[in-house]
């Protein structure tokens, strides 16, 4: 496949991992340029390019753009990546559909529903691509619990519960001062690789209700380069919510940038079914573990598996098994979703990071405080269908087209009573791939028989 030739407008902390996969990981993602108000930045990203060049990347040196228009301009460039801070994103993209170019933003696809209808209706306008991230929804992760959950192994959805809780991002990031401006926070923060998550997982929503709060006015930096100033807070920085679900499940949120906790323990998700319970790795994450318990593996009351106690999962999660990573892309893929839109520009498939995804996701976060303000339960507007999983390729960092992979067979054991087990058996889609480095065995599944339920 021709390569998509893309301009990386944004040299901030977030582009580093973008750069690193562009270069090594995805194959079919030509970077042309890059372009940062502040000029340093942009020097730094085109000199990282040179040095992997100089190890041996097959990759071209990027231009240095002057600024955002002369890359808009530059008749190469198919692909905007905008990289900005939140607040800047509507513009920035604005500006790159105007110009007749295909955008793939960082979350946020706006800071408002307003900005988010004249996105979308300008792309739909010009037929230009428009997406974004989070793409960890995309990952080993989120795709194996998918997988899981839509073969049935914990029976009906019933709901869900997920977690993200620290003291803000102040104590590291180099200039964290756009977090508690207008497009920041936790839930515009990290809300979207929750809500994400849980969209991809349980599908559309219906409806919201919230509860928010700012706890405290200012904030003290304590990491450099701007350590020591204040910053005041304009945005909730503690939320709490219910979402409704058209299946009928409910899913309780809960983020906040107001907590003190344990570095390791600040994010949970868990899903609930019928005939199970599922537990979802940490959605900013790409990996696992996956962790899966049935009623009969309850009711036996093993002991932790030694695998998970070898991981530091807690105790709390004994009897429940770990359903083994079954798709590729378990370490830090950030651009995996902006590789994904540029193979779909070629072969016509809807990509997977849409603006379709992006935009129900922002309507539930902004609908939180919206609930909040006028004290009722809000009815969600956007219309939002499922995107395609994820199908394995046999070279990594080259993404699916329409081709079917062949299927094998995968056996999981899990304990029905003390005296007997049952083997739920996997039809796994299935192609070994050239790897350069140790690597877990991938899989998709796209069917799942399980005997006796």
């Amino acid at each position: 496949m021709e390569k998509v030739r893309i301009a990386m407008i944004g040299v901030g902390a977030i582009s580093g991992i973008y750069l690193q996969n562009i270069t090594k990981v995805f194959r079919e993602v030509d970077l042309v340029g890059v372009c940062d108000l502040i000029p340093e930045r942009a020097q730094k990203g085109a000199g990282y390019v040179e040095e992997q060049i100089k190890e041996g990347a097959a990759v071209r040196q990027p231009k240095i753009y002057k600024d955002m228009y002369e890359a808009f301009n530059d008749p190469e460039v198919e692909v905007i990546l905008n990289l900005t801070r939140p607040h800047e994103h509507y513009e920035v993209t604005k500006q790159g559909l105007l110009h007749g170019k295909h955008v793939y933003s960082e979350k946020p696809l706006a800071v408002d529903m307003d900005e988010a209808r004249e996105l979308v209706a300008l792309a739909e306008e010009k037929g230009l691509r428009l997406g974004g991230a989070p793409d960890t929804f995309m990952g080993a992760g989120i795709q194996t619990a998918r997988r899981v959950i839509d073969q049935g192994l914990i029976g009906d959805v019933v709901g869900a519960s997920c977690a993200m809780v620290c003291h803000g991002h102040e104590t590291w990031h180099p200039d964290p001062e756009f977090y508690y401006k207008r497009g920041g926070g936790p839930m515009m923060d990290m809300g979207p690789y929750y809500v994400t998550a849980l969209v991809q997982l349980l599908g559309p929503a219906k409806g919201v209700m919230g509860m928010t709060k700012r706890t405290f006015p200012h904030r003290t930096i304590t990491s450099q380069p701007h350590y020591g100033e204040n910053i005041s807070v304009d945005v909730d920085t503690y939320l709490s919510g219910n979402i409704l679900f058209e299946n009928g499940a409910i899913a309780q949120i809960f983020t906040t940038f107001d907590v003190y906790y344990g570095r390791g323990a600040q994010a949970r998700f868990e899903v609930y079914g019928t005939q199970g319970t599922l537990v979802v790795p940490d959605p900013n994450t790409f990996g696992g573990p996956v962790l899966l318990l049935r009623p009969e593996d309850q009711a036996a009351a093993p002991a932790t598996d030694p695998a998970l106690e070898r991981k530091k999962v807690p105790s709390f999660y004994d009897g429940y098994k770990e359903i083994p990573l079954l798709f590729d892309y378990n370490e830090n893929s950030r651009a995996l979703g902006l590789a994904d839109m540029c193979k779909a520009l070629r072969t016509g498939r809807d990509h997977r990071a849409n603006y379709q995804q992006q935009r129900h996701v922002l309507e539930i976060m902004t609908s939180f405080s919206k609930s909040c303000q006028q004290g009722e339960y809000i009815a969600l507007e956007s219309g939002y269908t499922r995107t395609a999983p994820m199908k394995n390729n046999p070279m990594h960092g080259v993404l699916d087209d329409r081709a079917v992979c062949p299927y094998r067979i995968y056996t999981l054991n899990f304990r029905r009573n003390t005296h007997e087990s049952s083997l739920y058996r996997l039809d796994l889609d299935y192609q070994p791939r050239a790897r350069s480095r140790q690597e877990p065995a991938e899989a998709g599944l796209p069917g799942v028989q399980v005997p006796g339920l």
